[in-house]
């Protein structure tokens, strides 16, 4: 570890540098640096409707009256996107019916598109806080940067007896921008609990488990497509996957109705946890820029959710550190924090690029599930310079793609028959 002096002399020279550039070439910044406010909430309701509210023009005048608006840098960067949702989904369709290889030749539309700059780290703390806004209401404490005013009440989605997914939607004044933030998983060991505990938790052993959440003989599976002996019925799990209880259909939905209500908008998508993995399934599903936070591999669930798959995911960006077993794919097995708190989190490849800060090697940090939460991201993470970036000349960790990653290798995937027609638990 560097001094602090040095850690300042460091930041002094890399600021110094890049001012020096700037005035030798006195070109204007490529990319604008763009501000939001908060415009809605958004919330599924127990009878699963998408439901939004607008946040009302007093609580508006008070987000962007002072320095509580959110700004974050951009970039420019090349997405592929689907013709539309329609077709998108009729391959889907065919790939669950018919195998894999229809999706090869789906018409994939490259756009360039504007995306939040991730090599920059204040704009990952700025996204990290708005992710970290989509597990609270305005009156709870723990939301980052908005006034002691905010006070106001929003019914939709934050009943005590509401359950399902939940957010918030920021804008940028002009409407240019909007993004998406996704609530992850709030429940036990996870952060909390509340309301929307049963359905997170039914999300996450169904996404990131390898098999319906079978850790050992004690444990109820969450789908019935067990077939003992390591063996796991494929059809069984991917139909498991489309039910309407999950929540990725529920957030394509949600999406559609975004780009309904600001059809000529940027979308971007970000998240924390299952929040963050929900964000890539719908970034890879419409091309929209997504940034997550300390996300469960989510490469397996968008393969068995047969999502056609572009040339390139790298519009998708995690961002986690190597203290966490969540994101790391390293709390699984049975004396595990994951699974004694019936959590089957056994998942460990990310669609797209990863920053992963070395928060053991680097910080001291030991592996525990404890530092999955946001706020240690925010507070020990991302506010102060990471000195192994500043001394690269970097502001965060090189991006990096998932190489040679496998993930539940000790089990046979197939067309296994369901002994007396029902599965095994």
């Amino acid at each position: 570890m560097l001094s602090t002096a040095l850690t300042s002399l460091l930041v002094s020279l890399v600021s110094l540098f890049t001012e020096s550039t700037d005035k030798e070439t006195s070109k204007p910044p490529s990319n604008p640096q763009l501000n939001f406010e908060l415009r809605h909430l958004h919330a599924v309701s127990p009878s699963s409707h998408v439901v939004f509210a607008d946040v009302p023009n007093r609580a508006k005048g008070i987000l962007s009256a002072g320095s509580n608006s959110h700004s974050v840098k951009t970039r420019t960067i090349k997405s592929w996107k689907p013709p539309s949702f329609e077709l998108h989904s009729q391959a889907r369709l065919q790939s669950l019916r018919f195998g894999q290889s229809l999706l090869h030749d789906f018409p994939w539309e490259e756009e360039e598109v504007l995306a939040p700059d991730v090599e920059d780290q204040a704009t990952l703390l700025e996204l990290a806080k708005m992710s970290n806004n989509a597990y609270v209401d305005f009156n709870e404490t723990g939301w980052y940067e908005l006034s002691s005013n905010w006070s106001v009440s929003y019914p939709f989605g934050w009943e005590p007896d509401a359950d399902g997914f939940r957010g918030h939607v920021f804008a940028t004044p002009n409407n240019e921008t909007v993004v998406l933030a996704l609530k992850g998983t709030s429940a036990g060991v996870l952060g909390g609990g509340g309301p929307t505990a049963k359905k997170d938790k039914l999300n996450d052993n169904l996404l990131f488990s390898c098999c319906c959440a079978r850790v050992d003989w004690t444990w109820t599976t969450v789908c019935g497509c067990y077939r003992g002996g390591w063996k796991c019925d494929v059809d069984c799990l991917e139909t498991a996957l489309i039910e309407d209880s999950l929540f990725y259909p529920v957030g394509t939905n949600l999406y559609n109705n975004l780009t309904y209500m600001y059809p000529t908008s940027d979308i971007w998508i970000i998240g924390h946890s299952l929040g963050g993995a929900l964000a890539s399934l719908l970034g890879a599903t419409f091309g929209s820029p997504v940034v997550t936070f300390e996300a469960p591999g989510e490469k397996m669930a968008a393969g068995r959710l047969h999502l056609p798959s572009p040339p390139s995911t790298l519009h998708i960006t995690h961002v986690y550190h190597n203290a966490d077993p969540i994101a790391m794919g390293t709390c699984n097995g049975v004396l595990s924090s994951c699974a004694l708190a019936g959590f089957a989190m056994e998942s460990r490849c990310h669609l797209g690029s990863s920053i992963v800060y070395d928060t053991v090697g680097n910080l001291s940090w030991s592996v525990d599930v404890r530092t999955h939460g946001i706020v240690n991201v925010i507070e020990k993470v991302l506010t102060d310079p990471w000195l192994p970036a500043v001394e690269v000349g970097r502001q965060v960790p090189e991006p990096k793609t998932d190489e040679d990653c496998v993930e539940c290798y000790s089990w046979e995937f197939g067309d296994f028959a369901a002994k007396n027609g029902t599965g095994m638990t």
